[in-house]
């Protein structure tokens, strides 16, 4: 733990930290102390947000039994009204679904997370799906879980690491606590917020989820979130039907992820003030409940009708709700209101599942096909392709239902789904709106910096290496005069012939013959290597290959030619800089949004060869105050610009910048500074 002098929301963190010092207690200890604390904090949290939400809601529905339709349209834009300045001037990060912002914290921000988003979520959230949006209410417990989380790591002034497993260790509370499910909010916090399944981190986050369980069920109750019958498998033939159903469920998915980004990429050019699209985008609701009342709210209550055994619903009604729900959710969150899309995709799938379970029965009488039994696993199927959460999916339809009996179909149609829409759309609904901020998170990293960096900015050139007539005796002399676990081995001419590793080493000694050995006897001859102008991710995955700590960099006309050895430790590090450099970036961005308002933009151009900026180096740019450059794409090359980076012709730049130098921008990048423009050169 670092003791240093921290202060967040005003609160000083060094007598705490100090005092951990002072007291020195076993890691695992504390660690699972405060992951009690967050599981509590987390599930009364989440018992005050739904007492609230409940409120607002009690609101509403007077409103629209008092008023009918005006009412309802009165009570949507007021929750968008009051909702919409908390975040646009107190936390952005709580606007939409959430999830990506706690992502994309544990991705580039070691976990950090404000305070302040604990309390302007859940308010934000409780208006919004109160007064009637169409979204659902897991997404901001699992925000306010991990802010949570976070802000307690920050104020012991913890690691990264372990800030990162308190953060996630709140997730799983916010999902345990929402929907009774701590089996399936552990893993939701491991297969989604950290992309990964350790048992460094399990331990934590099972400890915060069912301290999260426990205040839940004494407050809400201990019931499952449905009342679902006895569903069971009537046939196997059943099997090839729930096959068609994990297909459309994932075609559904992929319908919900583009139309969610389309919505939201449209209200982010329309040029009208922040604080309105909530508002328009809650009457745009509004009018899609004209038609369908049902898409309002979170649709829990539909849901539980949907998978109930006598179901009372007809085609005509549950065929076009799948396809509402998912509008109205666009229009709700893609405006910038706060809200989940947890439920609604299970809305939406429970909806597809029923209609296709009505029409096999119709098809097939012989096999007494129960809807209800397939729109509980349209359900899983849909929530599966959208996060891309096979396990997560199945887990907490199990925990929601206290069913267990649909075992097979669930799987199946579940894996199927998720398979599918990962290859008709790479992205998920939650790391999609990061790759649209040019964060692409793979297994917890933001691997869109570690492809912008290439073997060469990060490799160790001149590494030490030894020749293939070595005697071995003398070898281990090599290894503890350079404290290294391997090395490069090399012919008469200096050519790269293999590789020697430490394991080798000590193998050959156990030998009876090791004085006779030379290092050609025992070294690796079929050599993992990289290029110098390979990504970063790229040496990663061929680090993972072989499981070695270790590669030769070569070159690519002659691949016995050794330019230098990358290892894991130089990517870290190269990752970390690229990292900080990046959060440099955004938060002057983001300064330059808070001060100019409604008046920024990118701006994207190519650097023809006779451009002024053409074999420069971007120190050498007199680029005006309220300027940032993004990013340099050259050829399928993203670079994160330096002040080293020497620009070359075909460069596409992409600059943020104020709309008033926009035009002094390009008359720079191509023609040069003006000596009469005084802003050109940065004064």
């Amino acid at each position: 733990m670092k003791s240093a002098l921290k202060c967040i929301g005003g609160w000083t963190t060094k007598p705490l930290a100090r005092l951990l010092d002072r007291l020195a207690p076993p890691p695992a200890l504390i660690l699972s102390i405060i992951a009690v604390a967050i599981g509590l904090l987390t599930g009364y949290g989440a018992v005050l947000f739904i007492w609230a939400l409940q409120q607002v809601q009690t609101w509403a529905e007077g409103m629209r039994s008092t008023y009918g339709v005006v009412g309802m349209l009165l009570a949507l834009g007021i929750g968008g009204a009051l909702g919409a300045p908390l975040v646009v001037y107190l936390a952005s990060e709580a606007r939409g679904h959430g999830v990506p912002e706690v992502m994309e914290a544990i991705a580039v921000r070691g976990g950090r997370i404000r305070p302040r988003v604990v309390v302007v979520k859940a308010i934000a959230s409780a208006l919004t799906i109160g007064s009637g949006g169409s979204a659902g209410r897991e997404g901001p417990i699992v925000q306010i879980g991990s802010a949570l989380g976070s802000t307690i790591g920050q104020l012991l002034a913890f690691s990264e690491e372990r800030i990162k497993i308190l953060v996630a260790a709140g997730a799983a509370s916010g999902i345990a606590a929402t929907f009774n499910a701590p089996i399936a909010g552990v893993i939701f916090a491991l297969e989604v917020i950290l992309g990964e399944f350790s048992m460094g981190y399990f331990g934590i986050v099972v400890i915060a989820a069912v301290s999260a369980s426990i205040v839940s069920r004494a407050h809400l109750g201990s019931a499952p979130a449905f009342a679902v019958p006895a569903y069971g498998l009537g046939s196997p033939a059943e099997l090839g039907l729930y096959v068609l159903v994990g297909l459309a469920s994932a075609l559904l998915a992929i319908f919900f992820i583009k139309i969610l980004y389309t919505v939201e990429e449209l209200f982010e050019k329309w040029r009208a003030p922040e604080v309105i699209k909530p508002v328009v985008g809650m009457l745009l609701t509004g009018g899609v409940a004209i038609i369908y009342p049902q898409v309002l709210g979170p649709g829990l209550h539909f849901i539980g009708e949907a998978i109930a055994e006598n179901m009372a619903m007809s085609l005509s009604l549950l065929a076009p709700l799948a396809i509402a729900k998912l509008v109205a959710t666009s229009f709700t969150l893609g405006a910038g209101n706060s809200g989940g899309v947890f439920a609604p995709s299970l809305f939406a799938g429970a909806a597809l599942g029923g209609s296709m379970g009505l029409i096999f029965r119709e098809m097939f009488p012989h096999l007494y096909i129960n809807p209800g039994a397939y729109a509980l696993v349209g359900m899983a199927a849909t929530f599966a392709g959208a996060a891309r959460a096979p396990i997560t999916a199945i887990l907490i339809v199990f925990e929601m239902s206290n069913d267990y009996r649909l075992i097979l179909p669930l799987m199946l149609a579940t894996v199927i789904s998720a398979f599918l829409a990962h290859a008709l759309h790479r992205e998920s609904i939650y790391t999609l709106k990061l790759a649209r901020r040019g964060i692409v998170i793979r297994h917890g990293r933001d691997i869109d910096v570690m492809e912008s960096l290439t073997v060469e900015q990060a490799m160790q050139r001149s590494p030490a290496v030894v020749p293939e007539d070595l005697p071995v005796t003398e070898l281990g002399k090599a290894f503890v005069a350079r404290h290294v676990h391997g090395f490069p081995v090399v012919d008469e001419e200096g050519r790269l012939v293999g590789i020697v590793a430490l394991s080798d080493y000590e193998r050959a000694t156990e030998r009876p013959d090791v004085d006779k050995l030379k290092v050609k006897d025992i070294m690796t001859r079929d050599v993992v290597v990289v290029y110098p102008d390979e990504s970063l991710w790229e040496a990663l995955r061929k680090l993972g290959v072989r499981d070695v700590s270790r590669l030769p960099v070569v070159s690519r006309r002659d691949p016995h030619k050794l330019l230098g050895i990358v290892r894991r430790r130089d990517i870290i590090r190269a990752y970390n800089i690229a990292v900080a450099q990046r959060a440099e970036i955004r938060e002057r961005m983001q300064e330059l949004r808070m001060g100019s308002e409604g008046e920024t933009e990118y701006v994207r151009l190519e650097l023809p060869p006779e451009a002024w900026s053409v074999g420069k180096r971007v120190s050498e740019l007199p680029l005006p105050k309220d300027c940032v450059l993004v990013s340099v794409r050259r050829g399928r090359e993203v670079i994160i610009p330096h002040g080293d980076t020497l620009l070359q012709p075909g460069d596409r730049i992409t600059v943020f910048t104020t709309r008033a130098c926009v035009p002094v921008i390009k008359s720079l990048l191509i023609e040069g500074p003006k000596e009469n423009n005084g802003r050109a050169h940065g004064e």
